[in-house]
Protein backbone atom coordinates (compact mmCIF):
# COMPACT_ATOMS: atom_id res chain seq x y z
CA UNK A 1 0.00 0.00 0.00
CA UNK A 2 1.12 3.40 -0.51
CA UNK A 3 0.98 4.47 3.02
CA UNK A 4 2.86 1.67 3.74
CA UNK A 5 5.85 3.42 1.27
CA UNK A 6 5.23 6.57 2.62
CA UNK A 7 6.14 5.17 6.28
CA UNK A 8 9.34 3.02 4.82
CA UNK A 9 10.53 5.92 2.99
CA UNK A 10 10.08 8.60 6.27
CA UNK A 11 12.07 5.90 8.32
CA UNK A 12 15.12 5.74 5.26
CA UNK A 13 14.93 9.21 5.66
CA UNK A 14 15.11 9.35 9.27
CA UNK A 15 18.04 7.30 9.69
CA UNK A 16 19.85 9.37 6.52
CA UNK A 17 19.24 12.36 8.36
CA UNK A 18 17.51 14.00 5.41
CA UNK A 19 15.34 16.89 7.60
CA UNK A 20 13.63 17.94 4.50
CA UNK A 21 12.09 14.91 3.42
CA UNK A 22 11.74 13.81 7.01
CA UNK A 23 9.50 16.89 8.01
CA UNK A 24 8.10 16.32 4.12
CA UNK A 25 6.55 12.94 4.90
CA UNK A 26 5.23 13.49 8.42
CA UNK A 27 3.53 16.43 7.14
CA UNK A 28 1.96 13.92 5.03
CA UNK A 29 1.61 10.92 7.41
CA UNK A 30 0.06 13.41 9.93
CA UNK A 31 -2.61 14.38 7.00
CA UNK A 32 -3.39 10.74 5.92
CA UNK A 33 -3.62 10.33 9.93
CA UNK A 34 -6.34 12.82 10.08
CA UNK A 35 -8.37 11.58 7.07
CA UNK A 36 -8.01 8.09 8.42
CA UNK A 37 -9.85 8.99 11.50
CA UNK A 38 -12.20 11.40 9.94
CA UNK A 39 -13.60 8.51 7.68
CA UNK A 40 -13.03 6.10 11.07
CA UNK A 41 -11.31 3.34 8.62
CA UNK A 42 -7.86 2.64 6.77
CA UNK A 43 -7.83 4.20 3.75
CA UNK A 44 -6.99 2.64 0.34
CA UNK A 45 -4.48 3.76 -2.27
CA UNK A 46 -7.44 6.08 -4.40
CA UNK A 47 -7.92 7.86 -0.87
CA UNK A 48 -4.29 8.34 0.30
CA UNK A 49 -3.71 9.74 -2.85
CA UNK A 50 -6.65 11.97 -3.02
CA UNK A 51 -4.64 13.20 0.07
CA UNK A 52 -1.34 13.20 -1.66
CA UNK A 53 -3.27 15.40 -4.15
CA UNK A 54 -4.42 18.10 -1.37
CA UNK A 55 -1.02 18.11 0.34
CA UNK A 56 0.59 19.09 -3.91
CA UNK A 57 -2.17 21.82 -4.17
CA UNK A 58 -1.19 23.69 -0.70
CA UNK A 59 2.50 23.07 -0.98
CA UNK A 60 1.77 24.47 -4.72
CA UNK A 61 -0.05 27.18 -3.09
CA UNK A 62 2.33 28.50 -0.39
CA UNK A 63 5.39 28.52 -3.39
CA UNK A 64 3.46 30.66 -5.33
CA UNK A 65 2.78 32.63 -2.42
CA UNK A 66 6.29 32.82 -0.96
CA UNK A 67 7.83 33.92 -4.59
CA UNK A 68 5.21 36.69 -5.12
CA UNK A 69 6.62 37.80 -1.43
CA UNK A 70 10.32 37.52 -2.54
CA UNK A 71 11.20 34.97 -0.09
CA UNK A 72 13.16 32.66 -2.09
CA UNK A 73 14.39 30.60 0.90
CA UNK A 74 11.08 29.39 1.86
CA UNK A 75 9.92 29.08 -1.68
CA UNK A 76 12.85 26.93 -2.45
CA UNK A 77 12.08 24.72 0.65
CA UNK A 78 8.39 24.44 -0.68
CA UNK A 79 9.64 23.17 -4.14
CA UNK A 80 11.73 20.68 -2.96
CA UNK A 81 8.75 19.71 -0.80
CA UNK A 82 7.11 19.34 -4.11
CA UNK A 83 9.69 17.17 -5.44
CA UNK A 84 9.11 15.02 -2.91
CA UNK A 85 5.32 14.96 -2.59
CA UNK A 86 5.41 13.90 -6.47
CA UNK A 87 7.07 11.08 -6.44
CA UNK A 88 4.54 9.42 -5.16
CA UNK A 89 1.78 10.07 -7.76
CA UNK A 90 1.26 7.11 -10.34
CA UNK A 91 2.42 8.71 -13.87
CA UNK A 92 0.65 10.95 -15.39
CA UNK A 93 -1.48 9.93 -18.96
CA UNK A 94 -0.32 11.63 -21.85
CA UNK A 95 -2.95 13.90 -23.98
CA UNK A 96 -2.93 11.39 -26.29
CA UNK A 97 -3.65 8.61 -23.84
CA UNK A 98 -6.93 10.49 -22.29
CA UNK A 99 -7.80 11.67 -25.89
CA UNK A 100 -7.64 7.68 -26.88
CA UNK A 101 -9.99 6.48 -23.30
CA UNK A 102 -12.26 9.76 -23.76
CA UNK A 103 -12.83 8.40 -27.48
CA UNK A 104 -13.89 5.04 -26.86
CA UNK A 105 -16.32 6.07 -23.94
CA UNK A 106 -17.99 8.50 -26.27
CA UNK A 107 -18.31 5.83 -29.53
CA UNK A 108 -19.63 3.22 -26.17
CA UNK A 109 -22.53 5.39 -25.16
CA UNK A 110 -23.18 7.72 -28.42
CA UNK A 111 -22.84 10.64 -26.55
CA UNK A 112 -23.79 14.01 -27.69
CA UNK A 113 -22.66 17.83 -26.39
CA UNK A 114 -25.58 17.51 -23.69
CA UNK A 115 -23.69 14.64 -22.15
CA UNK A 116 -20.83 15.93 -21.58
CA UNK A 117 -21.26 14.82 -17.84
CA UNK A 118 -21.62 11.59 -18.54
CA UNK A 119 -18.75 11.32 -20.77
CA UNK A 120 -16.09 13.62 -18.04
CA UNK A 121 -17.75 11.09 -15.13
CA UNK A 122 -16.87 7.86 -17.06
CA UNK A 123 -13.48 9.10 -18.51
CA UNK A 124 -12.17 10.39 -14.87
CA UNK A 125 -13.29 7.24 -13.39
CA UNK A 126 -11.30 5.52 -16.10
CA UNK A 127 -7.59 7.64 -15.91
CA UNK A 128 -8.14 7.30 -11.86
CA UNK A 129 -5.77 10.40 -10.56
CA UNK A 130 -3.43 9.58 -13.60
CA UNK A 131 -4.46 13.46 -15.13
CA UNK A 132 -5.54 16.72 -13.78
CA UNK A 133 -9.43 17.01 -14.00
CA UNK A 134 -8.63 20.74 -16.08
CA UNK A 135 -7.15 18.43 -18.83
CA UNK A 136 -9.65 15.90 -19.22
CA UNK A 137 -12.17 18.45 -19.23
CA UNK A 138 -10.55 20.10 -21.74
CA UNK A 139 -9.96 17.06 -24.36
CA UNK A 140 -13.36 15.77 -23.26
CA UNK A 141 -15.13 19.22 -24.34
CA UNK A 142 -13.11 19.43 -27.24
CA UNK A 143 -13.63 15.70 -28.50
CA UNK A 144 -17.58 16.73 -27.97
CA UNK A 145 -17.49 19.93 -30.02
Amino acid sequence: MLSDTIKTDLGKAMKAGDKQKVSCLRMLMSAIKYKQVEAHKELDDQEVLQVLRSQIKQVTDSYEQYKQGGRQDLASSEEANLAILKSYLPKELSDEEIKAIAQRIISETSATKKEFGLVMKKTVAEVAGRADGKRVSGIVSQLLH
